[in-house]
């Protein structure tokens, strides 16, 4: 292989926005702050939340009178 060919690739550090906390390698070469991780995020959790779609569009209609 040649040398000098290939970037950095260091131990970084993660923190969720939640708290978690882990360790990883990346070409970023700084820790990273993310928002949601697989111990937060609804698809992991399996706390998935249904939006209220039919409330905003009733809402837009009589802001708007439509």
């Amino acid at each position: 292989m040649k040398a000098d060919t290939h970037p950095n690739y260091p131990e970084i550090n993660i923190t969720c926005s939640c708290g978690n906390k882990f360790k990883t390698h990346s070409t970023v070469g700084r820790d990273m702050n993310i928002e949601v991780c697989s111990q937060c995020h609804p698809f992991y959790t399996g706390k998935q939340k249904i939006l209220d779609t039919a409330g905003r569009v009733e809402k837009f209609k009589q802001k708007y009178g439509m």
